[in-house]
């Protein structure tokens, strides 16, 4: 007799890989911005200069899943505008992030009176190109991946690229300040698993009201073909 052929299982969801990231208090939602969804609220859409059909698309999956993170916290449906900047403005009483791949959409909202600031970085668990790592990564993270191997290498810069992305979102609301990525820099190691873990970020230049001693934790997970980084900052 022949063995049963097992089942693969399939890959976890962008939205239970994030639920671990999170502490109690932040609610997470997912959306598949290739599938069709609710049209954007009249005033979401009221700054957008001609958007192309693919951005208006995320942007749609991007509310949507907002809306439904905030309908888990208990809150109502309300529009989620965006500034001069393009950064969601929140409702009074919420602060929340988002972010999307091709295949996917996820928002984390929060109450206000909890957190300061939440941010989530959601990145397809490519290689990042290795003509990008002096753009990305300052001189002493490219020290650091130099002896690594070359796909364990590119996937480590993808994570800096994303802890960075997830670490600017958290920053902003309090800033109000845009900076490129060589202000920020992850403390990691050989040893760090590419599998999931903690991360720390920290400025090398002040950012007001961040300075040099100031630093911003977070955590994440590769798994699925994605890299998800999340930080809350509490109050």
């Amino acid at each position: 007799m022949t063995a049963p052929a097992r089942r693969s299982e399939p890959p976890p969801s962008a939205l239970n890989l994030a639920r671990g990231l999170f502490p109690v208090g932040v609610a997470l939602a997912e959306t598949d911005p290739r599938a069709p969804q609710p049209s954007p609220w009249p005033e979401e859409r009221a700054g957008l200069t001609r958007p192309q059909p693919g951005r208006l698309r995320e942007f749609a999956a991007g509310r949507a899943a907002a809306r439904h993170a905030m309908a888990r916290l208990g809150e109502p449906a309300r529009p989620i505008l965006h500034g001069s900047d393009r950064a969601p403005v929140w409702p009074a009483g919420l602060v929340g992030s988002i972010s999307h791949c091709s295949t996917t959409c996820l928002a984390a909202v929060a109450k206000a009176g909890s957190f300061a600031a939440l941010g989530l970085d959601l990145e397809e668990a490519t290689l990042l190109p290795f003509d990008l790592i002096p753009a990305i990564c300052t001189d002493a993270e490219a020290e650091r991946l130099a002896p690594l191997p070359e796909t364990q290498q590119g996937l480590m810069a993808k994570l800096i690229f994303s802890a960075k992305e997830c670490a600017y979102k958290a920053q902003y609301p309090a800033s109000r300040q845009v900076f490129g990525f060589q202000t920020l820099e992850l403390d990691f190691n050989a040893e760090m698993p590419l599998v999931c873990g903690k991360f720390t970020v920290r400025f090398l230049h002040a950012v007001p009201p961040f300075t040099t001693a100031s630093h911003l934790s977070g955590n994440y997970v590769i798994s699925g073909g994605l890299i998800i980084t999340a930080i809350a900052l509490h109050r």
